[in-house]
């Protein structure tokens, strides 16, 4: 338990409504906040933050992409995802060039150096995700894996009916 004053405790990760008897929803934001401060801290010397770490890992497996497919993906917002193409296009990340038809539309890809610094981030990213994977069988990981996807997908993710 963490101390806030003399009349309250916050219960650490694991403890109390923050465990397995939490809401799920509660522990997928706290999975997922935990997630992020260990990637942000795993890239802080590459100077990579995980929404532009988003941003090059969609670049890479789907070029081409313009600002608003990039937010999409990314689950950024488009001023965010304008401001991370501004900071990557500077430093040389990324080029973009203009859509054919639609001039204010353009497409991003990234780079030769967007390229090895995605390396070097996917190397922290790999580090961290063999940490939180240490003890799980491959059959475990597989049924997360497929869990977290229907969780995402509104097809999927229906289930049983309401009652």
């Amino acid at each position: 338990m963490h101390k806030t004053d003399d009349c309250h405790s916050i219960p650490a990760p694991g403890e109390g409504k923050r465990g397995e008897h939490g809401h799920l929803g509660y522990l997928l934001r706290q999975a997922a906040g935990a997630f992020r401060l260990r990637l942000e801290r795993a890239m802080a010397d590459l100077d990579v933050t995980q929404p532009q770490f988003a941003v090059l890992t969609m670049l890479a497996n789907y070029p081409g992409l313009s600002n608003a497919d990039l937010a999409r993906l990314a689950l950024l917002t488009p001023q965010t995802v304008s401001v991370i193409v501004s900071n990557l296009d500077r430093n040389g990340s990324i080029t973009r060039r203009p859509h054919s038809i639609h001039g204010r539309i353009q497409h991003i890809e990234l780079t030769d150096k967007g390229r090895v610094l995605l390396a070097r981030c996917r190397e922290h990213v790999r580090t961290i995700e063999q940490e939180i994977t240490t003890g799980l069988s491959a059959g475990d990981e597989a049924v997360i894996r497929r869990w977290l996807v229907t969780v995402a997908s509104p097809e999927k993710g229906k289930g049983a009916s309401h009652r």
